[in-house]
């Protein structure tokens, strides 16, 4: 994922811009590249470039076809569907929005043609036990700005690259509900990090063009962003959404409950519209999100010492003072959260580990040395909270109690 750091004066020249962009840029493929090597043979499925994104004008950022991979559900999982929203951050610039049409994070060019499915994606009863043999679908992340930018941002900001984030959420939707998904009995929507977002936003399209009587939720992991000050005071995260938005039109795919009452990028903070989501979600968080820690609370703008670069890297390094810090990040995730905590049809597994998207790895999904709160693994609390088999608001205690993580 990407974030860009902010100087502390107001006003920024051009080539102020170019430097933190190419640094965002090594952000996200550092992160891309952990997530992307995890590979295991006997779960590999191909690439699909879409075949309706061409008439629907639905491109990546460097104008190729935006893609997915497809793993077709069998016997009792035949009509249950399950779309995961890749992450991989987020470009605010057309500096760091070129650099990463030149990547996977940008170009379907850059594409592997095979992919593991793992974690939730997992066609393994051993790893993923209610949802193994569901239609299960990754779809690529491409746009830079959570499958939600808008083509008229191109013509304002005078740029050739393709902002077209929504049409490549509508045209994949389309695609799959032709292939069976609009008789679905049962689905998920669900992504990691700004797949994560994605999905929040996007939870009650996907409600909404499935059948009335299906069974549909939404299970967002990492994907719950803090607008909250880095550890020098300044609105790090805040001025890198408003310039995402700016620079992409994302406004247009936003709560517009939220948009109506406030600055339109702040409603790209879950905690600001969470509770207008009418599908029922599920959060998975890790309450010291190893992610948020290092480019939201402490930004290397923040950390022009290197006091903090031990703690960044492992949390079990970070002294008295750095960790005052953290447990005061988990108490504004939890202040953020408070709300959603009432809600009837919700669910959340909010553990105290140091990481960042569980879902897609089979180690933290579910395996014997799964993290586990009340002795239920992410995979298992979100089958109970999806089936009703019981409600699931399973909050952590605060770090190192769970010697699980």
């Amino acid at each position: 994922m990407a974030i860009r750091s902010l100087q502390r004066s107001k006003l920024w020249s051009k080539s102020n811009w170019l430097v933190p962009s190419i640094r965002l840029v090594l952000i996200v493929f550092s992160l891309s590249f952990f997530v992307d090597s995890t590979s295991d043979s006997s779960n590999m499925v191909r690439l699909t470039l879409s075949s309706k994104a061409k008439d629907r004008g639905a491109f990546c950022l460097d104008g190729s076809l935006p893609g997915y991979h497809f793993d077709k559900g069998s016997g009792s999982g035949s009509k249950s569907w399950l779309l995961f929203l890749e992450g991989g951050g987020w470009c605010d610039t057309i500096e760091s929005c070129s650099s990463r049409a030149m990547t996977r994070l940008g170009s379907s060019n850059y594409f592997k043609h095979e992919v593991a499915f793992l974690g939730v994606l997992s066609s393994e009863p051993s790893q993923n036990p209610d949802f193994f043999n569901w239609n299960r679908v990754n779809i690529r992340y491409c746009d830079g700005a959570s499958f939600a930018g808008h083509p008229e941002a191109e013509f304002k900001n005078d740029t050739r690259l393709f902002f077209r984030g929504q049409l490549i959420w509508e045209a994949i939707m389309d695609e799959l509900l032709s292939m069976g998904m609009s008789h679905a009995k049962q689905a998920i929507l669900t992504g990691c990090s700004a797949g994560g977002l994605a999905t929040l936003i996007h939870c009650d399209y996907f409600r909404d063009h499935l059948p009335n009587d299906a069974s549909v939720k939404c299970v967002s992991d990492g994907g719950f962003f803090l607008n909250v000050p880095d550890v020098l005071g300044n609105p790090t995260m805040e001025s890198f959404y408003h310039n995402v938005v700016t620079l992409q039109g994302v406004d247009k795919s936003l709560d517009q409950n939220c948009v109506a009452k406030t600055e339109p990028s702040k409603c790209m903070f879950p905690q600001e519209f969470l509770n207008n989501i009418r599908t029922p979600v599920f959060l998975v968080n890790a309450a010291y999100d190893y992610w948020q820690i290092r480019h939201v609370l402490v930004p290397n703008s923040a950390d022009p010492d290197k006091r903090w670069a031990m703690c960044k890297l492992n949390i079990q390094d970070c002294d008295a003072s750095q960790m005052k810090f953290l447990h005061g990040f988990r108490s504004s995730l939890m202040d953020a959260i408070g709300g959603f905590q009432q809600s009837k049809d919700g669910g959340m597994f909010i553990n105290s580990c140091n990481s960042h998207c569980q879902t897609s790895i089979t180690e933290s999904w579910h395996s014997p040395t799964s993290t586990r709160i009340e002795n239920k693994t992410i995979a298992e609390s979100v089958g109970d909270w999806y089936f009703n088999r019981k409600p699931v608001k399973l909050i952590d205690c605060p770090y190192p109690c769970n010697t699980s993580c």
